[in-house]
Parts: structure tokens; C-alpha cells; sequence
């Protein structure tokens, strides 16, 4: 179960987008800005063997210094187990790039591709064979939903569902060295 719920979480942070020009660039600098500060909700495993399985997660998210990008970092319960939770995504170029806790070389997922769009992004993850996408989407500034997909027979299959809200009530925006 950890490892699905690492997997989903990391498919939940991952961002990046190809072929960015500047108005684009400052769009999506624009949605890491609201994506900064601390998020807490409840998730649910929708699909497969630990279907049914909820648990909560608590993330702070910083802007980059950087770079257009965020660093999120926190962690995911089940009961009494905890996972820790890290993913960083940068621009680099172009494209981003990034890494959900230590990348796939590691135990984690690479960020491989994805776009920012408003109030949403949609992002793909790979690690081997696992293959999937992650919708996120702004609902004003205190209110994040997350659906993580993975693809099964070509086709994407959602796992992995949260709603996070904006701890406090109010956009915060840090900065990440």
C-alpha cells in the first residue's frame, strides 16, 4: 500500500510542460504561486488492491528562487504510519523537470511531461513500467482537488483521488533556495 500510495502522491506533485514561451511562462509561474503554502486534506485509493484504503496528507508548498517552479514536501497517513512526501519541479529550458522523492533511479517517479493551464495542470510520471497522469485543479485559492490515473491496457485508470485545502485560509507564498 505504500508503495501505491508513494506512487500516487508522486504523480499528484509531479509537474512539467514543453515548449513554454514567455506568457506562458508567467501563467504558470502565476498557478505555482497559489499552489505555495500549507494544503492539508484527505485522499482515497479508488482502484486496485488497496482500493477503499483513506488516508490524510499535509504538504507545504515554496515557490522556487530558482527557477518557475515549486517545491512541495510533507507527508501522507494511513492510521498510524506515515510516509514522507518530497517533489520538486523546475524549469529547465524549455520543459520542466523533476523529481518526486528520489527519482526513479531511487524509489520515486521522474517528472516526464505535462502542462499548465489556468487553474489546472496536467502532468505524466514514469518510473519503469508504471505509467500515469495526474490532474490538479485550483478551486480559488483554498482548494485543491487531485485525481491520479495510471495507464492499464492503454488506458488511463483513476487510483488515487484527494482534496486538499488551503491551510488557514490564505495564500501563502515562500520561497525555496
Amino acid at each position: 500500500m505504500s508503495r501505491l500510495l508513494t506512487a500516487g502522491v508522486a504523480l499528484g506533485l509531479a509537474l512539467s510542460a514543453a515548449g513554454v514561451a514567455p506568457a506562458r511562462a508567467d501563467s504558470d509561474e502565476a498557478f505555482f504561486r497559489k499552489v505555495s503554502g500549507q494544503w492539508s486534506g484527505p485522499g482515497e485509493i479508488v482502484a486496485g488492491k488497496y482500493k477503499g484504503t483513506k488516508f490524510v496528507c499535509n504538504f507545504a508548498g515554496n515557490q522556487s528562487r530558482k527557477s518557475v517552479g515549486v517545491a512541495l514536501e510533507g507527508s501522507c497517513r494511513v492510521g498510524l504510519f506515515s510516509q514522507p512526501m518530497r517533489a520538486e519541479v523546475v524549469r529547465a529550458g524549455s520543459s520542466y523537470r523533476g523529481a518526486f522523492q528520489d527519482g526513479a533511479a531511487g524509489k520515486g517517479l521522474d517528472i516526464v511531461s505535462g502542462d499548465v493551464s489556468g487553474n489546472r495542470m496536467i502532468v505524466g510520471l514514469d518510473r519503469k513500467q508504471l505509467k500515469g497522469a495526474m490532474i490538479a485543479r485550483l478551486d480559488g485559492d483554498d482548494q485543491l482537488a487531485v485525481t491520479i490515473s495510471v495507464t492499464v491496457a492503454s488506458q488511463l485508470v483513476p487510483v488515487i483521488g484527494m482534496s486538499l485545502k488551503r491551510e488557514g485560509g490564505s495564500r501563502q507564498s515562500a520561497l525555496t533556495d
